[in-house]
């Protein structure tokens, strides 16, 4: 595993995003809506940084076994009323696009005022939809990426910084 950003640049990119979502919103309420399990580690840091009044809420989705890309689940169960409020969509990283856009549609038929969405990592040059987040941290390199809340198999989102998985790190355990 080779470390791609540590703990200081990942707070630093944080703190970024936070100041553009801060100008962009000012003391506007703000409904926050972190997709799950990935975004969890950078919607804790976010909301921290955050001066409007916020509501969180959460929903799930699954795309992922292992390195391979499946068939996109959402589970919105847990999601908070969003009618008529400013809503921002937080995930961990726009690959393809086709999560984040998907996501996107189904929220919007909740009748938000405003739908907005913030990333933390945008992977370059794998897009295959017209969406974009508004709200990016970093771009990076196509390279599959764990650590600061994303995973490969359930495993690594604890690690404080983003690495890229080497060949040898995606060996099936014995």
């Amino acid at each position: 595993m080779k470390t791609l950003l540590d703990e200081n640049q990942l707070n630093d990119g944080v703190e970024k995003l936070a100041d553009a979502i801060n100008a962009h919103y000012g003391d506007k309420p703000l409904t926050i809506i972190c997709i799950l399990t990935g975004s969890i580690v950078l919607g804790a840091d976010l909301i921290r940084k955050l001066r409007m009044p916020t509501r969180v809420g959460v929903l799930q989705t699954s795309s992922y076994e292992g390195t391979e890309r499946g068939d996109l689940t959402i589970n919105a169960e847990m999601m908070l009323d969003i009618k008529d409020r400013e809503v921002l969509l937080i995930d961990d990283i726009f690959d393809t696009g086709h999560t984040l856009d998907k996501v996107t549609a189904l929220v919007a038929d909740y009748g938000p005022t405003s739908l907005q969405s913030a990333v933390l990592l945008c992977k370059t040059g794998r897009q295959e939809v017209e969406y974009r987040p508004e709200f990016i941290a970093f771009d990076i390199p196509d390279e599959f990426v764990v650590g600061y809340g994303l995973d490969y198999n359930d495993e690594y989102r604890n690690l404080p910084y983003l690495a890229c998985l080497e060949d040898s790190d995606l060996e099936p355990n014995a």
